[in-house]
């Protein structure tokens, strides 16, 4: 084309060059509206903040704590630019981002790429394809998202509306904890030990434990709203180790969405929220200013044998006064308080759970698969594991806690599995017979057997591209039932069926919900039962699956799905970006 071009009459020229704007043209204005790139600058670094009295150097992004809040249009590509100043080794997972094609960025650590040194910089590149709603970001290494986390808002595509009512403004709302001592201190001496880290010290919303805790009136949330408004509260619980009740007194919340997917709307005056976990909520304000100030609250729930920090975090609702009702109430309004759960209450967490259904309409299917090629039943919960000669650990006959997945307790390697998986260098790095059943069976809720000793190795599940899985995730009494949030990397997952007790394959499965089940990242293994989850394999790279509890993370309660390319060139996962990390 090029040399019948150089050969044309110069007035066929320009109409040859204007007929190619003209075709070029639609697909500008196309690409305008389709997406744009947004740029952002992590600098991870130390910042000095005080909590509870006491001031402590800790691992932040932008010195901010929670991190920034990042914001993208559903379509947009995102280019993050992170920086380590600190002495750790850092990554940072975009936690629920699909990761289309762009595993390389999802983030965690010896799993889709070897950690950001001190003094190095790592560009993460990705798309966000089909997906609107709440989400976070938090680092993916050690103990370190313990600091390091914040927001992440995308909103539809332009002239998009919402499927409920337009919100007046939005409001994340961060639920977290805080630590007196160095979170990386603490887990660090519980591995050595064998024992249970310490706990948290005090939970905070958006970084302030509030005023039931010392010195900390003056480090509360305040959520100033005016009357006869709706606010949508991006609710995410970045919480290291709790579940968490959530609730403003005498204000009823509508949950609109859950792990950036719409659900059908249902109104409750408490949400249920896991670590990992987003739910969108609406809250509608009273129509006139009432005479009281009313208090957010949020603490744990908590199922398993171990200590929990039982401390509530609480914020303030307060309603915008006129310049008269200042003048007329100048004295102090009285405190409305609401009432949590227990916080054992399993039965408000299993029915609430029970509620959160997918929109499932011509504008939003939920995209459950019908059919089943690989079918996978996985015990989650804890054992023992025995320590190293030169570990003294303080379990019988120096044992340690351990957490398994199929009685498997994983090793991290020591370079990333996506490299050796893209690069054919998997031998001595992991093997691919991670069990697709519990190496043996017994009664998983009942009476735990008399040899709990765990296996542990590197092992991952191989899976052909676009295969459909159905994983039974099946809680085990072991030391101790426990709620257990499950998160899996790469994928949204159906959860068609839950149930107390022991799974029954021959009963339960016809009780599956297969038109609007809930679709999420991440969820809660119910304390003593189970739940059936089904996605579609249709994302190849390497898929982090682990308990987003931290300490049962880093006990060993996680493993990796390889997805394999497709045959296509749009099936296949490209190769590393330049500047990936090396180990």
């Amino acid at each position: 084309m090029g040399c019948a071009y150089l050969s044309m009459p110069s007035f066929l020229k320009a109409m040859f060059l204007v007929l190619c704007s003209l075709s070029i043209l639609p697909e500008l204005t196309q690409a305008k509206h389709a997406r744009m790139t947004r740029h952002y600058k992590f600098n991870i670094k130390l910042q000095n903040i005080t909590r509870l009295c006491q001031t402590k150097s800790i691992v932040t992004v932008n010195g901010q704590f929670p991190g920034p809040r990042i914001i993208a249009r559903e379509g947009d590509r995102l280019v993050i630019k992170v920086v380590n100043h600190v002495q750790y080794n850092v990554t940072i997972h975009w936690h629920g981002i699909r990761q289309l094609k762009s595993g390389w960025a999802d983030g965690p650590a010896y799993i889709t790429q070897c950690p950001i040194q001190t003094g190095q910089t790592y560009v993460y590149n990705f798309t966000v394809i089909g997906q609107r709603g709440t989400l976070w970001w938090h680092a993916h290494i050690s103990w370190l998202r313990a600091t390091v986390h914040g927001p992440i808002v995308i909103l539809p595509k332009r002239h998009v509306p919402y499927p409920f009512t337009q919100p007046f403004k939005e409001v994340p709302i961060v639920l977290g904890d805080w630590w007196k001592a160095d979170t990386e201190t603490v887990i660090n001496q519980a591995m050595q030990t064998g024992s249970a880290p310490n706990i948290s010290d005090a939970h905070t919303i958006n970084g302030l434990p509030g005023p039931l805790y010392n010195c900390s009136a003056k480090d509360t949330f305040k959520l100033k709203v005016k009357p006869g408004k709706t606010y949508l509260l991006r609710l995410i619980n970045a919480a290291l180790n709790d579940e968490m009740f959530f609730s403003i007194a005498n204000h009823t919340l509508t949950v609109v969405e859950a792990d950036a997917v719409y659900v059908k709307p249902f109104s409750t005056s408490i949400v249920l929220i896991t670590p990992g976990q987003t739910t969108n909520v609406l809250l509608k304000t009273k129509s006139k200013a009432p005479k009281a100030t009313f208090v957010i609250a949020a603490r744990s729930y908590a199922t398993g044998p171990a200590s929990f920090d039982n401390t509530t975090t609480t914020g303030l609702l307060e309603y915008k006064k006129t310049s008269l009702s200042n003048k007329l109430n100048n004295h102090k309004l009285p405190l409305l308080r609401p009432v949590l759960p227990k916080f054992n209450d399993t039965v408000f967490a299993d029915n609430f759970n029970k509620k959160i259904r997918s929109l499932a309409n011509s504008r939003f299917p939920a995209k459950v698969p019908k059919t089943v090629d690989k079918h996978f039943f996985f015990t989650v919960g804890l054992g023992i594991s025995t320590c190293s000669q030169n570990q003294a650990c303080q379990g019988p006959n120096n044992t340690r806690v351990a957490a398994t997945i199929n009685n498997v307790s994983f090793v991290m390697p020591n370079i990333a599995l996506l490299q050796a998986h893209f690069f054919n260098q998997s031998k001595g790095v992991y093997t691919t017979d991670f069990p697709s059943n519990p190496p043996f069976k017994f009664n998983y809720t009942g009476t735990p057997p008399n040899n709990i000793m765990v296996t542990s190795g590197t092992k991952v599940v191989l899976l052909p591209f676009n295969t459909t899985v159905e994983l039974i995730l099946q809680d085990t009494s072991i030391i101790g039932a426990e709620s257990h949030p499950l998160h899996l990397h790469g994928f949204n997952f159906f959860i068609v069926g839950q149930g107390n007790g022991n799974f029954d394959p021959k009963k339960d499965p016809t009780k599956f919900n297969l038109v609007d089940p809930a679709e999420r990242n991440t969820a809660g293994v119910p304390s003593g039962g189970w739940i059936a989850l089904r996605f579609l394999a249709d994302n190849p790279g390497v898929w982090f699956m682990h308990c987003h509890l931290e300490v049962h993370t880093s006990w060993g309660l996680k493993m990796a799905w390889i997805v394999q390319d497709g045959k296509r060139r749009n099936q296949k996962l490209p190769p590393p970006p330049s500047d990936l990390p090396k180990c």
